[in-house]
């Protein structure tokens, strides 16, 4: 019997390269306070999935697709000069490791910045995040909103930086795919919809869509972005969308539990807040039990989708899913 996956340890390494990136670029020459402010709202906490799930990805399509095969891929997306250059292989794996790790940052800086503008008092007014002041209250609503104006910014510059071993086509394509799950068919627009819900009684397929948008599209992107990097051919990406997909409406429900059965200091924000502010949520529309049970048919699904993705090694995404749904916070 092969040894379990050390999601720990898997977790540990990749998330130190991630923290390191984040506390050298986050908030660099920013004036006026504006560098503080966003620092704050980005380093010092939080789970980081988002940042693993590109992570995951990239490896499991760039090791999952033989020596070659993403290397070929992505030099389908070169322009002409950079093929002229006559790139090596080892230069483009470099290229695309740092690729990798520009969208696992980037995403965690759109994520950030939503948690910024989302905790305002024109928004969900709440004041504990990751276990401290939200950034409105530490820095003020004004530099709140522009931190998180700066950080949605910078995020976009992360990915497109003036670097030959990363194929412009494949620059564009994590711009794309970032940019549509953050706005208005993304995370924008779900919360556009969870704002117009307070106090309506929606079906289950209306609950579904707006957790999708708000919470699923950023997640399911992460997952995309991680491929895009490696070079995914059409199979592992249909079956990847299908497991981000999974993962996204998961967490969204998981999360809806937790807001019930869980107190604020376990979960570093305020807790109880989506019955006192009267907000649909998966337990008040499904039950506690019935929302427990949905939660583990979706990872059952997104299981599924890694089984038929035909990659070789998917252990990382598959402990990252099971650590969603089974998290306490």
């Amino acid at each position: 019997m092969p040894a379990a996956f050390d999601l720990a340890g898997w977790s540990r390494n990749h998330l130190d390269r991630v923290e390191r990136a984040l506390g050298q670029w986050v908030g660099e020459g920013a004036p006026a306070g504006l560098g503080e402010a966003m620092r704050y709202a980005v380093l010092d906490g939080g789970k980081r999935l988002r940042p693993l799930l590109v992570l995951a990805a990239y490896e499991a399509v760039h090791n999952g697709a033989g020596p070659t095969g993403s290397d070929t891929a992505l030099r389908a997306g070169m322009d002409e000069a950079t093929l002229r250059a006559g790139m090596d292989e080892a230069a483009l794996r470099a290229g695309m490791d740092e690729a990798a790790l520009r969208a696992a940052c980037a995403v965690e800086l759109i994520h950030a910045y939503s948690l910024v503008h989302d905790d305002m008092p024109c928004m969900d007014n709440d004041v504990l995040r990751r276990g401290k002041p939200t950034v409105h209250v530490q820095f003020g609503e004004a530099q709140a909103l522009l931190a998180g104006d700066a950080l949605q910014a910078f995020a976009f510059e992360l990915l497109t930086p003036d670097d030959a071993r990363i194929p412009p086509a494949v620059q564009a394509t994590l711009c794309r795919q970032l940019a549509r799950a953050a706005g208005s068919a993304g995370m924008a627009g779900g919360q556009a919809i969870d704002l117009a819900s307070v106090g309506l009684a929606l079906t289950q397929e209306q609950l579904r869509q707006m957790h999708r948008l708000k919470t699923g599209a950023l997640l399911q992107a992460s997952v995309m972005m991680g491929a895009a990097c490696g070079g995914a051919g059409a199979t592992a990406q249909k079956a990847l969308e299908g497991y981000g997909a999974a993962l996204g409406l998961a967490f969204q429900v998981v999360d809806d539990i937790l807001d019930v059965v869980a107190d604020s200091a376990t979960l570093g924000k305020t807790a109880g807040k989506d019955a006192a502010s009267d907000k649909p949520t998966y337990v008040s529309l499904l039950g506690l039990a019935p929302a427990q049970a949905h939660a583990q048919e979706l990872l059952a699904q997104a299981q599924a989708a890694l089984a038929a993705s035909g990659l070789a090694d998917t252990r990382a995404l598959a402990a990252l899913a099971d650590m969603v749904v089974n998290r306490s916070y």
